[in-house]
C-alpha cells in the first residue's frame, strides 16, 4: 500500500480512484465492512481504492480535546493495507483544513487523479461545517462525473458499530464487548522503559485504557502475561526490555492491593 503525507504528496495519476474519507480510529468491524465495500466498488469501476484519513483526531481542533486513541497509527496503516486499500492519504487536520469547503477538498483530490466516486454512510460528511453530505456530494458528482455510493452502517446487536461504543466499552471494563466491536482484543502500543523488575509503557498520545486493575494480556503477539493499569499508565511487572511494545487486553484479573502501586 502506498502512503501519502497529505493530498499534495499524492502521486499524479491517470488511474481513477474510488475514495472514502474518515478517521478510521480503531479499525473496528464497521470500518472493516466499509473497506470491503470500498475495495469492491473500486474493483467494479477499475479504480484504485483510496482512503483519506487524518494524522490526529479532528476533534482536537474542533473542540480542543481529542478522544483517546483506539489503534496505534502504524498499526492502523498495516490494517488498511491488509484490507486491500491501494493508497492511504494521511492529511494534517488543522484549522485551515477545518475551514476547507467540501467541493474545494474534492478539487484537491481531482487535481491529483480522476475520481470515480466516493463511498459514504448516510450520516457521513466532510468539509467546512460538515456540508459535504451524501446528497451534496451526489449533486457535485453529477456535475463533475463521479458517483456516490451510500451504504448503511454495520450493526451489531441492533446498534451501529461506532468508535464511541468501543471507547465506552473499554472505559467501563467490558473487554468482551470491545473485542466484539473491534473484531479482536483491544490493544495499545507504548514505549517500554525499565521500571523496577519490569517495564512501564509510556504513550505519546492519550490511548484508550480499561479501568485501573490487573489484566491478562498478550504482549507483542508472543505470549500471555499480566499488566497493571493505574493512573493512565501500564506496567508489565514480568517483562524486561525496552522499545515499542504492543499489549492486547484479554480479561481482568483479581487485583491484589500491592499490584496497584502507581507505575509512574
Amino acid at each position: 500500500m502506498d502512503v501519502a503525507s497529505g493530498l499534495r504528496n499524492l502521486d499524479h495519476s491517470r488511474d481513477r480512484v474510488f475514495v472514502v474519507v474518515g478517521v478510521f480510529d480503531g479499525l473496528h468491524l464497521g470500518h472493516a465492512y466499509l473497506l470491503r465495500h470500498l475495495v469492491a466498488e473500486a474493483s467494479s469501476r477499475q479504480a484504485r481504492p483510496v482512503v483519506i484519513t487524518f494524522d490526529h483526531h479532528p476533534e482536537e481542533v474542533i473542540t480542543g480535546s481529542a478522544p483517546p486513541l483506539l489503534c496505534d497509527p502504524a498499526e492502523r496503516l498495516e490494517r488498511l493495507a491488509a484490507a486491500g486499500v491501494d493508497t492511504t492519504v494521511v492529511v494534517h487536520f488543522d484549522r485551515q483544513l477545518r475551514e476547507t469547503t467540501y467541493d474545494a477538498f474534492v478539487a484537491m483530490i481531482t487535481a491529483r487523479a480522476p475520481v470515480a466516486g466516493f463511498l459514504m454512510t448516510p450520516d457521513a460528511a466532510f468539509g467546512y461545517q460538515r456540508a459535504g453530505t451524501p446528497d451534496a456530494l451526489t449533486a457535485l458528482g453529477r456535475a463533475e462525473g463521479f458517483e456516490v455510493v451510500v451504504v448503511p452502517p454495520l450493526e451489531l446487536d441492533g446498534r451501529p458499530v461506532r468508535s464511541t461504543e468501543v471507547r465506552d466499552a473499554i472505559a467501563t471494563g467490558d473487554l468482551d464487548r470491545a473485542a466484539r466491536l473491534l473484531g479482536r482484543p483491544h490493544a495499545v502500543v507504548g514505549s517500554a522503559t525499565p521500571y523496577g523488575d519490569g517495564v512501564r509503557l509510556d504513550f505519546a498520545l492519550p490511548v484508550a485504557l480499561p479501568p485501573d486493575g490487573e489484566y491478562r494480556v498478550v504482549i507483542d503477539d508472543a505470549g500471555e502475561g499480566t499488566a497493571v493499569v493505574r493512573s493512565a499508565a501500564v506496567r508489565l511487572p514480568d517483562r524486561s526490555g525496552s522499545g515499542a511494545t504492543r499489549v492486547a487486553f484479554v480479561e481482568p484479573l483479581a487485583v491484589p492491593a500491592e499490584a496497584l502501586t502507581d507505575p509512574g
